[in-house]
């Protein structure tokens, strides 16, 4: 029997209900959107493909646990399939505070270059000065990862991150957080002068 005719008989809607779930599970067979150790995220679920069974799908989240998922579920959502990138794009923003001073400003993006160059794996693309906050002065930073593993991604990103806090601690860089300054002005009337007090007789 020919996939065209599979496929026509797999959607007749004169299936059962019930058989949905192997419909389903045909359907990620035959369409492959992801396969058996992919790295993919569908709606707000994310993990590894470990098992595609007739009516669940089995992923390993980040965290370790299993997340099962059903197959008509799967199908009838938008599934992000990382596993085919041969390399992964990363973004990230930090930001310092007002008070840095100019020549400080300016060396923030070599510091960053330097600190993404050492990693390995990694190819930097840039670092600026892109804008200004309500309360951080922002630089907005972008890499490669050469890879499509997405755990060898966030301990990279962690250790760029430990890498900045140390390099920014030693030159006394201090990053922004939100803050709040509150200016207070006196309802209090103007003290006397000392011709206000002076007494006058005629």
């Amino acid at each position: 029997m020919s996939d065209r005719r599979c496929l026509l008989l797999l959607f007749d809607p004169r299936i059962p209900r019930f058989l949905n779930g192997g419909v389903s599970q045909f359907s990620i067979v035959l369409d492959r959107p992801f396969g058996i150790g992919d790295f993919i995220i569908v709606d707000d679920f994310v993990g590894t493909v470990e098992q595609i069974g007739i009516k669940t799908t089995r992923l390993k989240s980040l965290s370790g646990e299993a997340l099962v998922i059903a197959n008509t579920d799967i199908t009838n959502s938008r599934i992000r399939n990382f596993s085919p990138m041969k390399r992964r794009r990363v973004a990230f923003t930090l930001g310092v505070t007002y008070e840095t001073p100019q020549e400080k400003l300016e060396v923030i993006p070599t510091i960053i270059r330097d600190i993404i160059n050492h990693q390995e794996q990694i190819t930097f693309d840039r670092a600026h000065f892109a804008s200004y906050g309500d309360f951080s002065l922002n630089y907005e930073v972008v890499y490669y990862v050469e890879s499509s593993d997405y755990t060898l991604a966030m301990d990279l990103q962690q250790g760029i991150n430990l890498a900045l806090f140390e390099a920014f601690a030693q030159r006394e860089i201090e990053f922004a957080y939100p803050t709040q300054v509150t200016y207070l002005q006196s309802t209090q009337p103007n003290p006397p002068t000392p011709m206000d007090t002076m007494t006058h007789t005629s």
